[in-house]
């Protein structure tokens, strides 16, 4: 692969100020200048899944994320975690490309991050079981979980802590690697 890459990066949280996003917005501070990531913002707008409309006819709003999923070389999610789960809003997205594929194959890293001492794990690994059964590429070195992450990041991006910069750096190298020798 020559030239930039291309990360959709999804925050599963629609807070405004959301530590989640923070840390994808640290992420493109963080990164090499060849990688490119565009953070998705139409969480909010994708209909409730209904599997009645998971057809050509699906509505723009799904059309549009499964397009910027295809273009996307690699894919970056990282999660809160609610009520011991994936939040429903990152769910009734992921439901949304099921059956229409976007996720096979892709180089997909995925964190979790929490204020909680352990960091997500069950939102983690429920998101890796959706995006296993997705068959989504699962980048080795590609998972990380982040406990008190109020402590270690601000919203607007800033990283307050030199371990989980180190941490994300390793971990962009890992999508990046995977997607070069994809």
């Amino acid at each position: 692969m020559n030239g930039s890459i291309k990360i959709l990066a999804i925050s599963g949280s629609l807070r405004k100020s959301s530590t989640n996003t923070g840390l994808l917005l640290a992420c493109t501070s963080i990164a090499n200048e060849n990688i490119t990531f565009t953070i998705y913002d139409g969480l909010g707008n994708l209909p409730h899944f209904n599997p009645d409309f998971d057809d050509e006819n699906a509505p723009d709003s799904v059309y549009d994320f499964r397009m910027k999923l295809k273009e996307a070389d690699g894919v970056l999610i990282c999660t809160p975690e609610y009520a011991n789960g994936v939040p429903g809003v990152l769910k009734n997205a992921l439901d949304w490309v099921v059956s229409s594929g976007e996720f096979m194959y892709k180089p997909t890293a995925v964190i979790s991050a929490s204020p909680s001492q352990f960091g997500g794990d069950k939102a983690h690994d429920s998101l890796i079981l959706t995006l296993s059964i997705m068959t989504a590429k699962i980048v080795e070195g590609g998972t990380l979980k982040i406990p008190f992450v109020t402590k270690k990041v601000k919203p607007q991006g800033e990283l307050t802590d030199s371990a989980t910069a180190h941490s994300l750096r390793s971990l962009i190298d890992a999508l990046t690697q995977t997607i070069h020798s994809s």
